[in-house]
């Protein structure tokens, strides 16, 4: 088996090299750089993919895309009952919503944050909105965070995986006093050994 990630710098798919760690995995990493005045992939991405973004992950030729597909096929694949709560249980239908929700939810009004801020006083009407989207979807992860510190169960899975990296952009600008438990999760996220394995390898990031 050959597993390969298409690996963009100071991008999301940190947490597919973090996750491959966990599961102690062999894999090769192919970089790809951040052109340095658009902050945009290279366009030698789209040699793998059609919309030239990252992750990609590719096993044994076949290409699999999006963070949170990707994290799912690795759990149910290689994680031999780690990663993932018992099918059909609670915790699965929480896990789900959870995988979708970093992606299909609190991504979008940091994404928004970024690109408006770009617009200078032209996207000034947008901010109040943006801040009180921001402010909520934090506020529910906050409030999500079991005392274990993780958000589902007691133990790692894929839901922390994929949520670390927008909790990382929230301690980022400054909001570790006002999300202490976030704040906390980044730093147990941070201290696990296969986390700085990855970081080792995967080179330029955020943190």
């Amino acid at each position: 088996m050959t597993i390969v990630v298409h690996h963009l710098n100071n991008s999301r798919s940190q947490r597919i090299l973090w996750l491959l760690e966990e599961l102690e995995l062999p894999y090769e990493i192919r970089f790809y750089q951040r052109d340095k005045v658009t902050n945009l992939a290279p366009p030698e991405l789209k040699a793998v993919h059609p919309l030239g973004k990252s992750p990609l992950l590719e096993i044994d030729g076949r290409i699999v895309m999006e963070s949170g597909a990707i994290v799912q096929h690795l759990c149910e694949t290689f994680g031999g009952g780690r990663f993932l709560p018992p099918a059909g249980s609670d915790d699965a239908l929480r896990h789900l919503q959870l995988i979708h929700f970093a992606e299909g939810s609190v991504m979008t009004p940091i994404l928004l944050d970024l690109y408006v801020g770009r617009l200078g006083e032209a996207g000034a009407p947008l901010h109040p909105r943006i801040q009180e989207q921001l402010a909520s979807h934090f506020d529910y992860l906050e409030a999500q965070l079991r005392p274990s510190g993780h958000f589902v169960g007691d133990a790692l899975t894929g839901a922390d995986i994929m949520l670390s990296f927008p909790i990382e952009v929230a301690m980022l600008k400054g909001n570790r006093s006002r999300w202490p438990r976030l704040a906390a999760f980044v730093d147990a996220m941070h201290a696990r050994p296969a986390w700085q394995r990855a970081r080792a390898k995967g080179g330029s990031y955020f943190q």
